[in-house]
């Protein structure tokens, strides 16, 4: 209910003044009026009482009524201001009452209580020394205050009685002002306390505030971050301890940093180091290749192993250089409009996967995107489901309208297995890619971690024919084009696992944002690969030649020779199955 802590500490502050307030005005206006009407009270019963012995004591005992009326008189006109009533018995037998005015006061008036009471005769003993007393009573009439009291006089009998009504509507009135002036004095003393409030929640919010900010800002990368230190208290000790950790966190990110720069650098290095050598051993495995037919039987198998096994050497060697770019930021777009179906075709007949390939998709869906990359990323999907699920891989393509305005960098990796998922981005529809195979699926425990890099399903089986980089790439490729890839097992009995890539049809906004991005950054970060690059031109025969292996590599086997090679393997490739 209290959200906030300048409210919670105002509200506080409240409570505690308005409680020490009330109760202190409560008590000084309970202290004052006793004081005020026993002051008032006493004054007026002692007059009564010396007035009652001076005047009606000294009445001879065959009295008239005209006597009893002259004597309430002179004792109404006393100082304490009050109303008189006597009553007596007359010369005549007759009980006579005699008031000082009529109008105001009479008998009816007297509480029935305080007239028995009053007329009660008590014995006399050594703690009462009197037969009657003077007894008094509060009472209101219309609405006003009044005191009554009444005595008798004490003699042979019959005594007069005497009875007194004296109006404390002055003290009443000083009373209502008291209780006003106090309540003046609370509501002020409630208003000071929300002042101080404010100023104390001032004094302590706004360290917890800076705090809070460079705390947002430390989480946002800046990591030089810093708080300005005063004073001794809690808060400046907190805000030392927050500079010891913002400190100790920014070394060991920078640590972290120079380790994750030399280990991006060290790759890259050794990528680009293997690759003159691979070129080399590549041209030698071809020529092994060309004469293994010639060769003795007992050495082939192994020729053929070194043969594979360089090609597999070769492949991870690329995709290699490929993650590097990705690490690094500097992989970019080279967009071109394509016709979707087209595109798909080109990437399955190249690789020679027509007959193990279903397609669904219309001509004429166009779309603005890098032929390259996602020929990489059809490659990696495709291969991946023949070589897992088996054949019939179907691919399907279509248009749908973008559910959100815009995409939303970065991947996760969800518990229904939606694996590095990325918010589309760019303007108007999305292009929905799905690749279904007919295999045993995915297990669920391994659906977030499918395009993780060098992640194997089984720890049993280490060894394997891709470089554990495929999928990887792909998403990656994927999301340099704002899009994303998710991965899910289709309803038992109707396939296995179906990929599901999602692209905007136009990445232009997507390359134009990460322009952008590298102008704002500088002159960014060299290209992982470039270090000690003798031939310049590697990056750009990437973009522009070659077709892509299934692992995500680059095949860079004359036209001719790669045909008949993936021809001649057709037929195993396309039915080989297994577990993921």
């Amino acid at each position: 209910m209290l959200p906030s802590l300048r409210l919670r500490l105002v509200v506080v502050f409240a409570l505690v003044a308005l409680t020490a307030a009330v109760s202190a005005s409560g008590i000084a206006y309970w202290l004052n009026r006793d004081a005020v009407l026993t002051r008032a009270q006493n004054a007026a019963l002692n007059d009564f009482r010396k007035a009652m012995e001076d005047n009606a004591g000294n009445l001879p005992r065959k009295v008239s009524c005209q006597e009893l009326r002259e004597a309430a008189a002179k004792m109404a006109r006393s100082s304490q201001n009050y109303q008189v009533l006597l009553i007596d018995r007359t010369e005549d037998g007759k009980t006579c009452s005699a008031a000082s005015n009529v109008d105001d006061f009479a008998l009816a008036d007297v509480p029935e209580r305080l007239r028995s009471a009053v007329a009660k005769k008590r014995p006399v003993d050594k703690q009462n020394k009197h037969p009657y007393h003077l007894y008094w009573q509060r009472i209101t009439l219309d609405g006003d205050p009044y005191l009554v009291g009444g005595a008798k006089v004490i003699g042979e009998e019959p005594t007069p009685t005497g009875y007194l009504l004296k109006s404390l509507a002055p003290e009443r009135d000083d009373l209502n002002s008291l209780a006003w002036s106090l309540g003046i004095a609370t509501a002020l003393a409630l208003i000071g306390a929300m002042l101080l409030a404010q100023g104390a929640a001032t004094t302590v919010l706004r360290p917890v505030r800076r705090l809070g900010e460079a705390a947002r800002r430390l989480g946002e990368g800046k990591l030089e971050t810093r708080l300005r230190v005063s004073g001794t208290d809690e808060l400046a000790e907190l805000s030392r301890t927050f500079n010891d950790a913002a400190a100790s966190l920014e070394q060991r990110v920078a640590e972290l940093s120079a380790r994750e720069a030399s280990s991006r650098r060290f790759v890259a290095d050794m990528s680009h180091e293997l690759r003159t050598p691979m070129t080399a051993i590549s041209a030698v495995t071809e020529v092994l290749e060309e004469e293994q037919d010639n060769l003795d039987p007992m050495i082939a198998p192994a020729v053929q192993l070194v043969v594979s096994e360089t090609r597999r050497l070769n492949d991870l060697v690329e995709n290699l250089m490929e993650v590097t770019r990705f690490d690094a930021g500097t992989a970019k777009l080279v967009l071109d409009d394509v016709d979707v179906a087209d595109q798909v075709t080109a990437c399955i007949d190249a690789r020679a996967w027509l007959d193990a390939v279903e397609l669904d998709a219309d001509r004429g869906i166009m779309a603005r995107l890098d032929p390259r990359r996602l020929d990489v990323i059809l490659a990696n999907l495709i291969g991946n489901a023949l070589k897992h699920g088996g054949s019939p891989v179907r691919v399907s393509v279509r248009t749908r309208e973008r559910e959100d305005g815009a995409g939303v960098a970065g991947g996760a990796t969800g518990a229904a297995g939606v694996a590095g998922v990325a918010g589309v981005a760019g303007g108007g529809d999305e292009l929905v890619i799905e690749v279904a195979d007919q295999g045993p699926g995915i297990p669920e425990d391994v659906l977030p971690h499918v395009f993780d890099r060098f992640y194997k399903a089984s720890a049993s089986r280490p060894r394997s024919e891709g470089s554990g980089l495929g999928l990887s790439i792909a998403l990656e490729n994927a999301h340099i084009h704002g899009g994303e890839i998710t991965a899910h097992n289709a309803p038992e009995g109707e396939g296995g696992a179906v990929f599901t890539l999602r692209l905007p049809r136009d990445a232009r906004r997507v390359a134009e944002e990460r322009e952008n991005g590298d102008r704002e950054d500088g002159q960014g970060q060299p290209d992982a690969d470039d270090s000690d690059d003798s031939d310049g031109d590697r990056d750009r025969d990437r973009e522009e030649g070659g077709d892509v292996r299934p692992g995500g590599g680059q095949d860079t086997e004359p036209d001719e020779r790669r045909d008949e090679r993936k021809n001649n393997g057709r037929d195993k490739r396309r039915d080989k199955g297994g577990e993921r």
